[in-house]
């Protein structure tokens, strides 16, 4: 099963939801389609080339002014609605392209008077001083990129927002370029192939979007909530 972010709302169902697949030997992925683009994939490729040197620091946003309408999702505190789970993910995913899972999480934000997340920023620390900062948002517009600086260059993405850039503008000793991809169809794609490639392969969990990630992530975010006092109904079951 493909399973749509976010997951779960708590690491509890994630855990529940992950043991139960693995108990009946099914497939199980959670779509975090970013992953599986060709601009994500090329922008890690550069990063473990050496080219840029070592990654330092990670700058990413994701944010629109959405409509405020109660019986949305988005803004259904029953329903997960909010900035955290709905596309925090993304500015994740080039935090940890990066840099990897972090040693520390600080989290800020603001709730509305339903208790729904409308923004919060997130510092994800790691050994060395390197870092990655983080800002989600359903109140406020804002660019949609991911900066990667490094010890010998940076680059930044470019050509839409960070769920699907088709450009990654790289600045390296050697000078600047601007690589383009040109993904098939929405780009939902790639991540519909690796799930036909692992049926295929006999296989229960992508190598590249493992239930492992997921369940580091979700733990990550329940993490988060308990900084910013963010509960869901959810929580009770735990």
């Amino acid at each position: 099963m493909l399973c749509e972010k976010p997951f779960t709302v708590n690491a509890a169902e994630a855990a529940e939801l992950a043991g139960l697949a693995r108990g009946r030997n099914l497939f199980l992925m959670e779509a975090v389609w970013t992953r599986f683009l060709p601009s994500a994939n090329r922008a890690w490729d550069i990063l473990a080339s050496g080219e840029l040197g070592t990654p330092a620091w990670v700058q990413a946003d994701l944010g629109f002014a959405a409509p405020v309408d109660p019986t949305s999702r988005m803004w259904d505190p029953a329903a997960g609605g909010g900035a955290l789970l709905d596309l925090s993910v993304y500015t994740l995913t080039w935090a940890f392209g990066a840099l990897g899972f972090p040693d520390s999480v600080t989290a800020s934000g603001e709730l509305n008077d339903s208790g729904v997340d409308i923004q919060n920023a997130l510092t994800l620390r790691y050994d060395g001083g390197r870092h990655a900062q983080l800002t989600s948002s359903i109140s406020a517009s804002g660019p949609g990129s991911a900066t990667i600086a490094c010890s010998r260059g940076w680059m930044r993405t470019g050509g839409g927002q960070i769920p699907n850039p088709r450009e990654l503008h790289v600045h390296a000793p050697d000078g600047a370029r601007v690589e383009t991809s040109d993904p098939a169809g929405a780009g939902y794609t790639y991540q519909l192939r690796e799930v036909t490639r692992c049926i295929q392969q006999g296989l229960t969990e992508s190598p590249t979007m493992p239930l492992a990630d997921t369940l580091r992530t979700m733990e990550l975010l329940d993490g988060v909530r308990d900084q910013l006092g963010l509960r869901y109904a959810n929580d009770a079951r735990v």
